[in-house]
């Protein structure tokens, strides 16, 4: 009988000592504490002794003719104990005994059950926490007698000393403060900028002779595009020659004029009537070069061309051919687009927002936008989001401006956004890294000397790098970062998992 193992345990429930809490979980409404890695003791039994199992399927715990069966119930509630009583195997009415647990871990100081009456057995005062890993002692008073056991179980747990994490990869870190960016993550397409995308029409009727410019082709400001042949451009510029040519005429006639009017020869009416149809004439020219210019055509090329029909359609910016819709020989009119040109040095993240997330995204926000398939990433700002929802899909769309001289941002590309949201201070943090996933909940391996052993972990904020702990790890803590993936297999090898 080893009782010295267990009298710290008896001191802790003779004093009442509140201590931190622990996990005991079982899948089944009344089942056995789990026996997976068994290390079973017993106060006032051989060490080596076998426990029995009870009419309800819990560990059956017996002294002379006293015994107790302990299962954990967690059916449709948090798991909690449930302790039934017998003597000669006759039921034992529960308010009749009084029964303490004390459960100890690694890391933590002893945590102390009270146990009350509730139909016909005891049940905890607290829930019980996991991982299954304790050692337990149970006091329970009966008739001016006190029983007392031991049990001791080990889970989740691998032994690890400071060479084998470092050949495992295996890194030690400590959790404490820390300051979070949290951010949200959402589904977006890279589109143009609506800005920088000019629909060229022609302004002219006529006939294609000759088309420059093509779908994908790069043009700088003032390229050509394509050539027609125009009668109404015709028409423009014989106007603009003949009133050049009025122009001159009037200006010379003018001049003579004046110098004749200044010497006396003739009358000044003469010289008035002079100036005038010198000043028509301006007028006419001016009026003529203005409707070429409107068109894009300077006057001047009237001199010059010989076909006065040729016209050069332009490229209005730099930019790419998204669109092209006319062929040699096709006849156009003025109002036809015949090109599209956009100017992809900057570009647009259409960022789907989701009503439930409108609150957390506004105009100047950060974001980063990440094409993953194409290794890309780029920080951005939000430059305008959607008062109106869209009808099928119901969300918002947040525009993300995007610097693309390098043009790798393609349109058409499937992207998502993290939207930055603002930097908190959080009392406990962890390293993302150091984050596994067990039994469908996130942990991290807590190192205690040469153990390592799981900590269930209720999370909070994150952001790419920290993830704050709301409960599970407390400040000062180490644990496991770096390849704790490691960890989980070598409990994975050892079968230590939890089996209800």
């Amino acid at each position: 009988m080893n009782t010295a193992r267990y009298l710290p345990f008896v001191v802790v429930i003779l004093i009442g000592m509140a201590l931190a809490a622990g996990i005991l979980l079982l899948d089944e409404p009344e089942s056995p504490v789990s026996d997976a890695q068994p290390s079973l003791t017993a106060v006032d039994a051989a060490p080596d002794a076998e426990l029995e199992k009870g009419p309800k399927g819990g560990l059956l715990f017996v002294k002379d003719k006293f015994s107790l069966e302990l299962t954990i119930y967690e059916k449709g509630v948090p798991p909690h104990f449930r302790v039934y009583l017998y003597e000669n195997g006759k039921p034992v009415a529960p308010a009749t005994v009084n029964v303490t647990i004390a459960l100890s871990r690694l890391g933590k100081a002893a945590q102390v059950y009270q146990l009350k009456p509730a139909g016909n057995y005891l049940t905890s005062d607290q829930e019980v926490e996991e991982p299954h890993s304790f050692e337990m002692v149970i006091a329970a008073d009966h008739q001016g007698k006190t029983y007392r056991w031991g049990h001791s179980q080990i889970e989740g747990r691998v032994e690890m000393d400071d060479a084998t994490l470092a050949s495992s990869g295996i890194k030690i870190a400590t959790a404490g403060p820390a300051a979070i960016q949290p951010k949200i993550t959402l589904p977006g397409e890279i589109i143009f900028n609506e800005h920088k995308i000019v629909h060229v029409v022609p302004r002219l009727p006529g006939m294609v002779v000759a088309v420059q410019a093509h779908h994908g082709q790069k043009m700088s400001k003032g390229d050509v595009l394509m050539v027609i042949e125009s009668p109404v451009l015709a028409e423009l510029r014989s106007q603009y020659l003949s009133a050049h040519s009025r122009l001159q005429l009037a200006e010379a006639v003018f001049k003579r004029e004046e110098t004749l009017w200044q010497e006396k020869i003739t009358a000044k009416q003469d010289y008035l009537v002079a100036k005038q149809q010198w000043q028509e004439a301006r007028i006419v020219l001016k009026l003529a070069a203005e409707r070429l210019h409107a068109l894009g055509v300077s006057p001047e090329s009237g001199m010059t061309e010989k076909n006065l029909a040729r016209y050069e359609l332009r490229s209005p910016i730099s930019g790419i051919i998204i669109d092209k819709a006319v062929v040699m020989g096709e006849a156009v009119t003025e109002n036809k687009t015949v090109f599209i040109v956009a100017d992809i040095s900057s570009i647009w993240a259409a960022v789907k927002v989701f009503p439930s997330d409108l609150h957390l995204v506004h105009v100047g926000q950060k974001a980063i936008i990440r094409a993953d398939a194409q290794d890309l990433q780029q920080q951005g700002t939000v430059i305008y989001v959607t008062t109106l929802l869209d009808n099928v899909t119901r969300t918002a769309i947040a525009r993300v401006e995007l610097d693309n001289h390098t043009e790798k941002w393609r349109p058409g590309m499937f992207v998502k956004a993290d939207l930055l949201t603002g930097m908190i201070e959080v009392p406990v943090a962890v390293s993302l890294d150091a984050v596994q996933t067990l039994r469908d909940s996130p942990v991290v391996f807590g190192r205690y000397g040469d153990y390592l052993e799981m900590r269930p972990l209720k999370l909070g904020a994150s952001d790419d790098k920290l993830v704050e702990v709301v409960e599970g790890l407390s400040v000062g803590e180490q644990y496991a970062v770096g390849n704790s993936y490691a960890i989980k297999a070598e409990l994975g090898k050892a079968g230590a998992s939890h089996d209800h």
